[in-house]
């Protein structure tokens, strides 16, 4: 009866000392990252508080002549379909990796560790280099051209959307799929009728998260030069025509919004 008693206690108090310890780790890497920026380095730029307030004041009114409108229209729908581009084809090579790198479909351990182990670390080599890196190799190889953006953002985003769909996978509780292996399921049946109808809400919430940030890379990669958003800011900025750059930024902003309200209506949707 005393073991049953203090068991708990002493799990709880190396917990609490296992989070102080934490805390002290992550306490020292705040403290040794900040001492080690050199925060006197650098060229001060003396003229960039009243850049900064020409900047904001542009907001009222950002530039709303039909013209700039068209640009602007023309330049998000460019946008827009790089990003649909790259988050579909990232979806369709991360989706069967990510069901391989969480070993719900091997038959022996054996074979699940290595499987797992080479397709995870793909999976992390692939998003280990940022998309801007992937867009110079491009360029290099293939020059500015569409498919220099789309293979730039496809590569890591298929590498994320890989590990995330592992890791949900992984996370099915193994109650309603205990019902799915007495009856007979073969592994590929428990996934398809256990594991992928259970998670299908958050593998939707999860991709269209990662559909806004392909958005935003994508207006990051114009401006490498190809057409799009970030390619008309660059445009803008190197006239200093800041209301335009406003303009091209509520765009982008009303991009992701609508990406967020059309993520929301489809999670709805699977709810009811």
């Amino acid at each position: 009866m005393i073991w049953s008693e203090t068991g708990p206690t002493r799990s709880k108090a190396r917990f609490f000392e296992n989070r102080r310890l934490l805390s002290l780790v992550l306490a020292g890497a705040l403290v040794w990252s900040v001492a080690s920026i050199d925060w006197g380095g650098g060229v001060v730029h003396t003229g960039g508080a009243g850049a900064l307030k020409d900047f904001v004041l542009a907001l009222f009114p950002p530039e709303l002549s039909l013209s700039f409108l068209r640009i602007a229209l023309i330049a998000s729908w460019q946008t827009v379909a790089y990003a649909v581009a790259s988050i579909t084809l990232a979806v369709l090579i991360g989706l069967p990796l990510g069901v391989i790198a969480s070993g719900t479909l091997a038959q022996s351990s054996r074979s699940r560790i290595a499987i797992v182990a080479g397709v995870r670390f793909l999976l992390a080599a692939m998003r280990s280099i940022h998309e801007l890196v992937w867009a110079v190799l491009f360029v290099t190889a293939f020059g500015l051209s569409s498919l220099t953006v789309i293979l730039a953002i496809v590569i890591p985003y298929a590498g994320i959307l890989g590990r995330i769909y592992s890791d949900l996978f992984n996370d099915v509780p193994e109650e309603p799929l205990r019902a799915l292996r007495s009856a007979g399921a073969s592994p590929m049946r428990v996934f398809l009728y256990g594991r992928l109808p259970i998670m299908l809400g958050d593998l939707l919430s999860y991709s269209f998260y990662r559909f806004e940030c392909a958005i935003r890379a994508a207006a990051i990669m114009s401006f490498v030069g190809i057409r799009g958003l970030g390619y008309e800011i660059r445009l803008s900025l190197n006239d200093l025509l800041f209301s335009e750059v406003w303009t091209l930024l509520l765009f982008l902003v009303a991009l992701v919004l609508l990406v967020d309200y059309w993520s929301t209506r489809v999670r709805r949707s699977l709810a009811t």
